[in-house]
């Protein structure tokens, strides 16, 4: 299967997709849709920003973690860390509220392991993946059930989450987000 749907389309992925488990890698040192909001902003004049407990994304993650479903990401963190990234762990504790596993390597250990450049993905039970297309204006998802592909995320997903810790460790060994 190959496929490409607008990245607006993840929730509705999120609602029907998947059955067991959702793993996201996040790689980039800034996203867009973070920064284009008001909330972001004030972020940056040093106000933090509220746990946010409403929305799709939140509303939709409790409804699949409370019916046995696992959303886990591991986010690669600069040293030191972007401004968007700090924004990223200071907006993580709503996350977590909504049943999200949350775990953070900085990207020198991606470096290392050898996946620093594998991009931004979610694996969806270890059968499709969906990568993002940044360069694309529409921010399009391209899925793929290539069994390459998926195999390879499955690797970068095995050594990203065995070596990423859970934030409450991370946030406890870096300076405060804010």
């Amino acid at each position: 299967m190959q496929s490409t749907v607008p990245a607006t389309g993840i929730l509705d992925f999120f609602r029907d997709g998947f059955e067991h488990t959702a793993w996201r890698l996040e790689t980039r040192r800034e996203y867009a849709a973070d920064q284009d909001t008001e909330e972001y902003q004030q972020f940056l004049q040093g106000i933090a920003p509220p746990l946010e407990d409403g929305g799709p994304w939140f509303t939709n993650a409790r409804a699949q973690t409370a019916d046995g479903r696992r959303i886990e990401r591991v986010r690669l963190v600069d040293e030191p860390a972007t401004d968007n990234q700090r924004y990223l762990l200071a907006t993580t504790p709503s996350n977590l509220a909504a049943g999200e596993d949350i775990r953070y390597l900085h990207r020198s250990a991606a470096v290392t392991l050898g996946f620093e450049d594998e991009g931004d993905f979610w694996l969806f039970d270890s059968r499709v993946l969906a990568r993002f297309n940044w360069d694309d204006a529409d921010r399009r998802m391209e899925l793929t059930t290539d069994p390459e592909q998926v195999l390879r995320a499955c690797q970068v997903r095995d050594a990203a989450w065995h070596y990423a810790v859970p934030y409450e460790d991370f946030i406890s060994r870096v300076p405060s987000p804010m």
